[in-house]
């Protein structure tokens, strides 16, 4: 195939495998839904309880008073009240049966939208990354060279870490944010950011690109799934404390791990992209910066913001291995260095003017 063949390809597979994803998140959003469901059902059937009971009690009490002048009328009152009580007894067996079958076929409904959705999503990763693939095959080079390609590989990358962890993790419960966040990147970079594809510029015509931008690819992905976890954490943190307080969960909510396997799972994910970052960040990316431009470092505004997110990623292990931190204060750092990292990837890029301007990394 000619690189105009590989070109158009690859432009016809990153919009195809964009669709298949928000598909993907579609079918997340149901299983969600199917939860909210399952609870508004056990509410409604509560209500239905307390007022047969209500009813029953305010029989009971009525034939009692009537009772005073005529035994025969007590002895009625009697009867109507255990009626009542039985009829009270027989609407919650009811209720209950009904209410426990309808979560059993929902909690199947929203297990089979999750399976759906997984498969989806590794339908829209394996179309993804023909596109990433073919745009590299259509430059004649690695296809992280613009703001466009950059975003379609990070991207990526943050698929291809959900995948790898939702077997080792059991991540499947993180596909909606997942699919959310990565197909309104695919969408802003198809279409805020295409670029055809073409050369380098001259100082991006080094090896260091592959070993600088492909480690700050994949650390990203794990940022943006630590990130995600860490928000559903605060989520699910403050359900279980409304639980110990006598409140209730929502189906949605107890499908999630607890708050303390999360805080686990975060951390885990944050643990391997930290040395990745600092790699191919601090490291690889000063030794590319004095063969492009003759200088280690220089304070341009993506250097700044590549040390500040570093430091806020620092800092979460730092204080999780000296003071213990674990939780609401460890997860609030995850998600100031995840957004941190956002706004170095976007805000610098669009919004400041540096020596990084004309490339993604």
């Amino acid at each position: 195939m000619s690189p105009e063949n590989y070109a158009h390809l690859s432009n016809l597979v990153i919009p195809t495998a964009t669709v298949i994803y928000i598909l993907a998140m579609v079918s997340h959003t149901l299983e969600w839904a199917m939860g909210r469901a399952v609870v508004t059902e056990a509410v409604a059937e509560d209500a239905l309880v307390t007022s047969a009971v209500g009813a029953g009690t305010s029989a009971r009490a009525g034939s009692a008073g009537g009772a005073d002048g005529v035994t025969s009328a007590g002895t009625l009152t009697s009867a109507s009240g255990s009626a009542g009580a039985s009829a009270t007894s027989t609407i919650s067996g009811a209720s209950a049966a009904g209410g426990g079958a309808g979560d059993a076929v929902r909690s199947e409904r929203a297990d089979a939208a999750s399976r759906v959705g997984l498969l989806l999503t590794w339908l829209a990763f394996l179309l993804h990354l023909t596109g990433v693939v073919t745009r590299g095959l259509a430059a004649g080079r690695v296809p992280w060279g613009n703001m466009y390609e950059f975003s379609i590989t990070s991207s990526l990358a943050v698929a291809a870490v959900y995948l790898l962890f939702v077997h080792r993790a059991k991540l499947q419960w993180l596909g909606l944010g997942v699919t959310l966040f990565v197909a309104a990147v695919l969408g802003l970079a198809t279409l805020a950011l295409y670029t055809p594809a073409g050369p380098l510029v001259p100082a991006l015509h080094s090896y260091w690109l592959v070993i600088h931008v492909s480690a700050a690819a994949i650390s990203g992905g794990a940022f943006t799934i630590g990130g995600l976890v860490s928000i559903l954490y605060l989520v699910k943190a403050r359900a279980e404390r409304r639980v110990l307080d006598g409140g209730t969960m929502s189906a949605s909510l107890k499908r999630l791990p607890s708050a303390e396997a999360m805080d686990g799972t975060a951390y885990k994910v944050l643990a391997f992209a930290f040395p990745l970052w600092t790699f191919g960040v601090l490291v690889a990316g000063p030794i590319w910066a004095e063969y492009a431009w003759g200088r280690y470092w220089g304070w341009d505004p993506k250097e700044v913001w590549s040390l500040v997110t570093w430091v806020v990623y620092a800092a979460y292990l730092h204080a999780r291995a000296t003071a213990g931190w674990r939780g609401r204060r460890a997860a609030t750092i995850a998600i100031v260095g995840w957004f941190v990292f956002i706004f170095n990837f976007v805000g610098v890029n669009l919004l400041v003017s540096g020596l990084h301007s004309y490339a993604g990394v």
